[in-house]
């Protein structure tokens, strides 16, 4: 997996717009990913379409259910095509195994990653919705463990986690970051954020950015200014 391309988050309400929006770089191949809003707007149709303009694609749609539904829904993602899929490690161990058995002889070898906790999720909001009493870095650290465990590549995490994962796993367990914003951009509603240069100084492995692209005056422009900082952070 190329995790030199800061992976695009096409958060869009349509598969019109997510293809006129990729379509503006030309035949440049992007990692992009596909998350709830997209997928349950356009269907499946978006990943192949996707994969057809010479994409990578991250289908994020966080599986979280019984393992025999999350088998099968993952052999149905890598039917499409997806090159890199998401799961709830707060399902559990046998849920992630079960993701992991439904890829079984996938023509492109997808990996799976476990979400655990969103970068949305404050220390504080863990303790009181979650009823998690551990600090948010110690959780993160146990999910991480216990998707290697599973045989999971890797976690989606914030950058701020991602030395304790790495120190924890080993530098080839992938450490997927959200949360990415250049320096001067509008947090939203995210509440672990890094920009791209401080995630790839922290550990992160790969970084996913959404609204400081998607929404620029001029993606590719923005692509290529963050793509920069996250590649001469990672050569530092």
């Amino acid at each position: 997996m190329d995790t030199s391309r800061p992976i695009i988050a096409l958060d869009l309400p349509s598969a019109d717009q997510a293809l006129a929006l990729v379509s503006r770089f030309g035949d440049e191949p992007l990692f992009v990913k596909v998350g709830m809003e997209l997928f349950y707007a356009s269907g499946p149709g978006i990943v192949t379409a996707l994969k057809k303009a010479g994409h990578d694609v991250f289908c994020d749609l966080k599986l979280h259910d019984i393992p025999t539904t999350v088998k099968r829904a993952a052999a149905s993602l890598a039917g499409l095509g997806a090159d890199l899929l998401t799961v709830h490690a707060a399902g559990g161990r046998a849920m992630m195994e079960a993701a992991l058995e439904g890829l079984s002889g996938a023509a492109n070898d997808p990996a799976v990653v476990a979400i655990t906790q969103l970068t949305s999720t404050s220390e504080e909001a863990m303790h009181a919705e979650q009823l998690i009493e551990a600090p948010l870095a110690e959780s993160v650290v146990h999910y991480a463990r216990l998707a290697q465990s599973a045989g999971l590549a890797g976690v989606v995490c914030s950058a701020w986690e991602a030395a304790g994962i790495g120190e924890a796993t080993g530098d080839s367990f992938l450490r997927v970051t959200p949360g990415i914003r250049p320096a001067g951009a509008a947090v939203g509603d995210q509440a672990r954020v890094a920009t791209p240069e401080r995630a790839s100084a922290m550990g992160s492995s790969a970084i996913v950015v959404g609204r400081p692209i998607t929404r620029a005056d001029d993606p590719v422009a923005a692509y290529h200014a963050i793509k920069e900082a996250w590649n001469s952070g990672r050569a530092a």
